[in-house]
């Protein structure tokens, strides 16, 4: 029965339909791999009785021939979806007990799809962090281990627990954020695939905010199909949420097997970095020729303004997220700390519901908004992301897609990077340029390092255009056959 972890959800769906095994007995295997599991602190709330419930409806439906894309199919769901009647706690201490009593709208989406949830996901508080070493309810640890080591591993951040689960079979696939990179660099790190798609292609509602106008959903997944599969049911219009776009949700499954004969991949020089890893450029390098051999043409661009994503984004994050968890004041919902008056109460409630990053994000944030330093901060900002977003329009004149690294290197050990904010941040650095554009893009498991740690390829689109993502994605995938799993300690 534990076999059935190991299946891709492609896979998994098609045994469902074609009865090779139940739901229940896929959703148990997963349920006892998490029990095994709890070492990795990868689920911070598991549903169990909603899972069976979920899955013996799913049974039902597909005796009768019925059901969705991912019917009895269980999945992990960060915790930043709201779902109804389950606590959502964002990896913070601040929102207490807090049980939503809506739900999120991707989260209805894959449930009317079919898909069974086995429980909430681990993650840097609030989605702040690069290697979910910022959840108020512990680190998460990578199922991935150093070769002829036992140091623990970060899974990448901040949607670390979905990374591990996933990468440690305990569960199909699950739902991840990203707003500078937090689908990507974690299924880089250990060895998944996870899809960041276009601004507005996934509704927000119901999703706990960070920077909202860079927040947007995706799945990490085992393969590139997969990851097509999930995005399909979570996408579409939303009238809930005024960024949401109107748009057909195209077949995005179909788009992983596309040919690539006549397509131009463009190679950006700013991507390559001072101290780049060898490993990394030579990873790039192999990504480059494997297209070329699939039939396109490599083309050189330039994004001139990629040198000021960083501190863009680490101006308008912050600025957005300070605005977004005002809300947090321990009146309305979540913990609350008295004080003597209202505006202690606040602030104790603030300064213990809070962790230390997100307290610095904050503070970040109400500065550059502050009277005096906004025009020379986030005004300044938003040119650079408009200059940025040009870049990208003037590279779409030469090239269908970009083919960059995900990660300046592999998978760090836990505390080795998180006592230096700004060597943290720098993990970022050839993801959030998407964000800052609104743009789809994919990482895809390519190689191992040194070490025998996963290394990603990622692939830029244009906007809207996840298609080309997915086609370019899977061949990828094809030409690296990478197929590496974490050797099983826990």
């Amino acid at each position: 029965m534990s076999d059935l972890t190991k299946l891709s959800l492609s896979e998994a769906v098609s045994g469902l339909r074609n009865k090779e095994f139940s739901s229940r007995e896929i959703t148990q295997a997963h349920l006892e791999a998490m029990e095994q599991a709890r070492g990795l602190n990868a689920y911070l709330t598991e549903t169990p009785d909603k899972a069976y419930e979920m899955a013996d409806a799913s049974d039902a439906k597909i005796a009768k021939g019925e059901g969705g894309i991912l019917e009895g199919a269980p999945i992990g769901i960060k915790d930043l979806f709201c779902v109804d009647g389950v606590k959502t706690c964002a990896g913070s201490k601040i929102l207490g007990e807090f049980t939503p009593p809506y739900e999120s709208t991707v989260t209805a989406k894959l449930w009317k799809d079919g898909a069974v949830m086995l429980g909430k996901l681990n993650m840097d508080e609030f989605a702040m962090g690069s290697s979910n070493e910022n959840s108020a309810y512990g680190n998460v640890i990578s199922p991935w281990q150093r070769a002829g080591s036992n140091a623990a591993i970060v899974p990448g951040g901040s949607s670390g627990g979905s990374a591990a689960a996933v990468a440690a079979d305990l569960c199909l696939a699950a739902t991840g954020t990203d707003t500078g990179g937090s689908i990507r660099q974690p299924a880089a790190f250990t060895g998944l695939v996870g899809m960041k798609p276009t601004y507005g292609r996934c509704s927000r509602y119901g999703i706990v905010a960070f920077a909202s106008s860079l927040d947007q959903a995706g799945p990490i997944t085992k393969t590139v199909e997969d990851a097509a599969l999930m995005l399909g049911s979570m996408s579409g219009f939303d009238e809930k949420d005024s960024t949401s776009l109107s748009r057909d949700v195209p077949d995005f499954v179909s788009a992983c097997t596309k040919s690539l004969k006549g397509m131009r991949i463009g190679i950006p020089k700013e991507y390559r970095m001072d101290g780049m890893p060898e490993e990394i450029e030579k990873l790039w390098q192999q990504g480059t020729q494997w297209l070329r051999d699939a039939g396109c043409e490599i083309v050189d661009v330039s994004l001139p303004h990629t040198k000021y994503a960083l501190p863009a984004y680490y101006i308008v994050a912050p600025a957005e997220a300070s605005s977004n968890l005002a809300r947090y004041d321990g009146m309305r919902y979540g913990a609350r700390i008295d004080g003597d008056d209202l505006n202690s109460t606040y602030e104790r409630t603030r300064a213990q519901g809070f962790g230390e990053e997100v307290r610095r994000r904050i503070m970040i944030g109400t500065y550059v908004l502050s009277a005096g330093f906004y025009d020379a901060y986030y005004i300044r900002a938003q040119k650079v992301r408009a200059k940025i977003a040009e870049d990208f329009k003037k590279a779409w004149e030469k090239c269908d897609a970009l083919l960059t690294p995900t990660t300046p290197s592999a998978a760090f050990g836990i505390g080795e990077v998180s006592d230096d904010p700004v060597q943290m941040y720098l993990n970022d650095v050839f993801t959030v340029t998407a964000n800052l554009a609104g743009l789809p893009g994919i990482s895809v498991p390519a190689a191992l390092d040194s070490q025998g740690l996963p290394l990603g390829l990622q692939v830029i689109g244009k906007a809207l255009d996840e298609e080309t993502c997915f086609a370019v994605g899977g061949a990828l995938e094809r030409a690296a056959r990478f197929n590496a799993k974490a050797t099983r300690w826990w």
